[in-house]
């Protein structure tokens, strides 16, 4: 089937090139009315989203530049407020932007650190808030944040930027569950891309290989009507995959070895990948250990798992 996105409206930002801008021209592709969001220059104007916006409206789409700052709330405010006046509604929101400052942790700056962590974390933090209330009124919304295998796995020289991007595996995962009922739906994207963030890192067959307009595809598919919810989709090179934080079954140490002695004995078990479980919220955690615990203790907590899940 098809998708379309006739009649909604998106914000993508970080938009003036690399992946952001082939976000923008994929979504107007498929029907979408985009606000181009790149930062602005000294003279308040921004280039680089004008020029998308104008592609995007010579092939007969809906677009507008604006050259907010993601990480000053108040800018993406009003960004939000000029995309409502304009067209109504505010559908999708693509979290792009992004800077890196990259060093060894001993020697980056703790400005550095906080730097990345405002644009990437509190930049995306800023722009959902500000679509939040209007995606629940509506009923319908679509958000995805852009995570990083630096986040998921690490990369050298990447602490700030690492750290922001895994952070932002734990805001999806959260808004996922607050925004079910309404009908919100929350994904992220690992992108691999050869972008100017990027230039340098690779060899240039793989730097061609790796085009910002073999992800967007992803975008389009995690911000569809069917779209799934909660899926880290990582995509490079025309190739797709998913990722997922697995939790192992795990050992209850109770009653005799509770103690570091005991982890340390047990550890292959604990770390046995039988059985392991791909949890959807934090208290399915919790209600596995609590279950093990009274199993070895021969407790029954059925009536209290019960009551926690009503809380």
């Amino acid at each position: 089937m098809t998708i379309r996105l006739d009649g909604q409206v998106a914000i993508v930002t970080g938009a003036g090139q690399g992946l952001g801008r082939a976000h923008a021209l994929a979504l107007a592709q498929r029907g979408a009315s985009v606000v181009v969001n790149d930062l602005s220059d000294a003279s308040g104007r921004s280039p680089n989203a004008e020029s998308v916006v104008a592609e995007i409206v010579k092939t007969g789409g809906k677009a507008m530049p604006h050259g907010a700052d993601v990480a000053d709330c108040a800018q993406v405010e009003g960004m939000v407020r000029q995309a409502v006046d304009e067209w109504g509604r505010v559908d999708i929101l693509i979290n792009n932007a992004g800077i890196l400052r990259d060093k060894t942790f001993h020697k980056m700056s703790m400005d550095d650190f906080r730097l990345v962590i405002d644009v990437h974390l509190m930049g995306s933090a800023y722009c959902t808030k500000a679509v939040w209330e209007i995606m629940r009124e509506q009923s319908y919304g679509r958000v995805v944040f852009t995570t990083s295998s630096s986040g998921l796995y690490g990369n050298f020289g990447q602490a700030n930027y690492g750290a922001a991007k895994m952070a932002l595996v734990g805001l999806m995962n959260t808004l996922h569950l607050e925004g079910a009922k309404y009908n919100i739906r929350v994904n992220c994207l690992a992108p691999a891309a050869g972008t100017a963030m990027t230039d340098g890192l690779f060899p240039e067959g793989v730097y061609k290989l790796l085009s910002p307009e073999s992800v967007s595809p992803g975008v389009v598919f995690l911000v569809g009507p069917d779209a799934p919810s909660r899926m880290i989709l990582c995509a490079g090179g025309g190739s797709f995959a998913v990722y997922k934080g697995f939790e192992t079954e795990g050992v209850c140490l109770l009653p005799d070895n509770l103690n570091a002695e005991g982890i340390a004995a047990a550890s292959a078990e604990i770390g046995d990948e039988k059985d392991m479980q791909d949890f959807t919220g934090g208290f399915e955690q919790t209600t596995k250990f609590a279950r093990k615990g009274a199993a070895k203790l021969g407790i029954d907590l059925t009536s209290q798992v019960h009551e926690g899940n009503r809380q």
